[in-house]
């Protein structure tokens, strides 16, 4: 079976405040191979989101430019659990909604200085007037709407913690954190929040030639027909679900980009990829509108 893709570009995001380079900061991995079809991988240490960004469209460009299709993959959340949009009062497709809603509410600037806990208190303000479902702010960030602590146990009940495709994956050491949580140590609410703009952006720039998945391509097995007409299918990783040892000298988040870009390369090779982008066997019609109208899924869970 032929591969569905040239190259796998995987980009581990941070909501950091500031310019920073090493731990927590932005690491791009980018799988690829040689002349002689070996598969090598580069990585690649920004200082901002911005320079993140411009070096995305840089590599998915430089791809591009040679007829190559991309696999990329962001480490956050591409939506957020079932019923968010309708709280908000958000019209149109709910995934689609939410992305226009934080592209024009959140503020990211050159510095990587945003307003994210400004943005997470407003969308407590219009969900439920209280401080959840986000939570967790430094000191200096708590308000009315957005505390530094987790909700008392039932605040918000009927809101879900997790989303479908984080209550598949959470088993063993593989817990992974709600999208509610904005600060603290592993809490991704602030990375969905700072990054799925950046998402948008990206796939506008690529027009007819990028899509995401699954909310653009069904949540169902592709095939090289599928990807044929693209330059960049855009989806959601978790790079925890893949075992790494950093190598010497090697950070934790370029260790796992670089593994998460090789594990998947592998699995297009093996054939497995097609398969991995639909649902188990059996999976409810429910569901399956869910995840492909609302929520995403994690590529592989």
């Amino acid at each position: 079976m032929a591969r569905l893709f040239d190259a796998y570009i995987i980009a581990d995001w941070t909501a950091a405040e500031g310019k920073k380079l090493g731990d927590q900061s932005v690491w791009i991995g980018v799988a690829k191979r040689d002349v002689r079809f070996r598969l090598y991988t580069e990585t690649h240490n920004v200082a901002t989101r911005a320079e993140g960004e411009a070096l995305l469209g840089k590599l998915i460009s430089e791809h591009r430019k040679r007829g190559d299709r991309v696999l990329v993959g962001f480490d956050f959340n591409f939506g957020y659990p079932v019923g968010t949009a309708a709280r908000l009062k958000l019209d149109g497709a709910p995934w689609s909604a939410m992305w226009k809603f934080l592209a024009s509410n959140v503020v990211d600037k050159a510095d990587n200085t945003n307003n994210r806990y400004q943005v997470a208190a407003k969308m407590n303000r219009l969900m439920t007037d209280e401080a959840w479902p986000f939570w967790g702010a430094p000191a200096k960030q708590a308000q009315r709407w957005l505390t530094t602590t987790k909700p008392p146990a039932g605040a918000g009940a009927d809101i879900p913690e997790f989303r479908a495709t984080e209550q598949a994956v959470r088993k063993g050491k593989l817990q992974p954190k709600s999208v509610w949580q904005m600060h603290g140590a592993g809490a991704v609410g602030g990375q969905t929040m700072t990054g799925i703009p950046v998402v948008r952006r990206l796939l506008e720039s690529l027009g007819p030639s990028g899509a995401v998945w699954p909310f653009g391509t069904g949540w169902r097995a592709l095939d090289a027909a599928d990807v044929e007409p693209l330059s960049a299918l855009v989806v959601e990783v978790w790079p925890s679900m893949f075992p790494v040892t950093p190598e010497q000298g090697e950070y934790k988040d370029q260790a796992q980009v670089r593994a998460t870009a090789e594990a998947l390369a592998r699995m297009d090779e093996a054939g497995d990829l097609a398969t991995a982008f639909g649902p188990a066997k059996g999976t409810d019609e429910a569901l399956v509108a869910q995840v492909e109208q609302e929520e995403g899924w994690i590529l592989g869970a």
